[in-house]
């Protein structure tokens, strides 16, 4: 493939890793991860409620990873309340997979903003045989999609195996008991998902611009040096 066209490859897929890093990192700040609604089963079931008189009872919940806020109707109108995972929530929530979440979006951030560099040093400079050139550039996209996938496996799971959203709806409730009316992931979580796709398409770029995945071109260097010792 022409220089010309390599150049304009690397430019595009490091532009893309920067718009994932800022995209990550603008996410990671935002209450858009979880949006759902809560039924306030205490207050529905002591007046028997169904159908129409159902919405009177049923309020709205909406959390990132540092913060949030939630809508409780127990039928006397909306009542906001804000709250924050730390320190108010630590004792009720899977601590470990949270800051786990945290941390990879952090790494994740890191490594796409250490693409884009090596991908606009890769266009505009001179690439080295090293982790500056094609094993390089698989290996950080590599490392940014994992992370990715790992950022939504384990928030999907404590949201959805451990209960997260009843658990911050229950909060400090004494007397009513809340139960998750309906829930679904927000802009912030598939932001991650685009993400991690777009790492997934840099390496289909490199590949594009003609580099052979460093795992055969070792291989075959390894067999052609087997077969020229075996000569001498």
């Amino acid at each position: 493939m022409p220089a010309q066209q390599k150049k304009l490859i690397f430019c595009a897929a490091g532009l893309l890793s920067l718009a994932c890093a800022l995209g990550t990192a603008a996410a990671v700040g935002t209450q858009l991860w979880v949006r759902g609604t809560i039924l306030c089963t205490t207050g529905a079931l002591l007046v028997n409620a169904s159908g129409p008189e159902l919405h009177k009872f049923i309020g709205e919940i909406q959390y990132g990873l540092f913060s949030g806020q939630r809508v409780r109707q127990c039928g006397l109108g909306g009542r906001p309340f804000q709250f924050s995972f730390f320190p108010d929530l630590l004792r009720i929530i899977p601590a470990s997979i949270h800051v786990s979440v945290i941390l990879f979006c952090t790494v994740l951030v890191v490594f796409a903003l250490v693409g884009a560099g090596f991908f606009m040093f890769n266009a505009f400079g001179s690439p080295y045989e090293t982790l500056h050139g094609p094993v390089g550039l698989y290996l950080w996209s590599f490392i940014a999609c994992s992370c990715g996938c790992l950022i939504m496996i384990l928030f999907s799971s404590e949201v959805k195996i451990h209960h997260l959203s009843e658990k911050i709806a229950n909060f400090k409730e004494g007397t009513f008991t809340f139960k998750t009316h309906s829930e679904e992931f927000a802009n912030s979580f598939w932001t991650i998902l685009v993400c991690s796709l777009v790492h997934f398409l840099n390496a289909l770029l490199i590949r594009l611009a003609g580099f052979e995945f460093p795992f055969s071109k070792s291989k075959d260097s390894g067999t052609i040096t087997g077969a020229a010792d075996l000569m001498y």
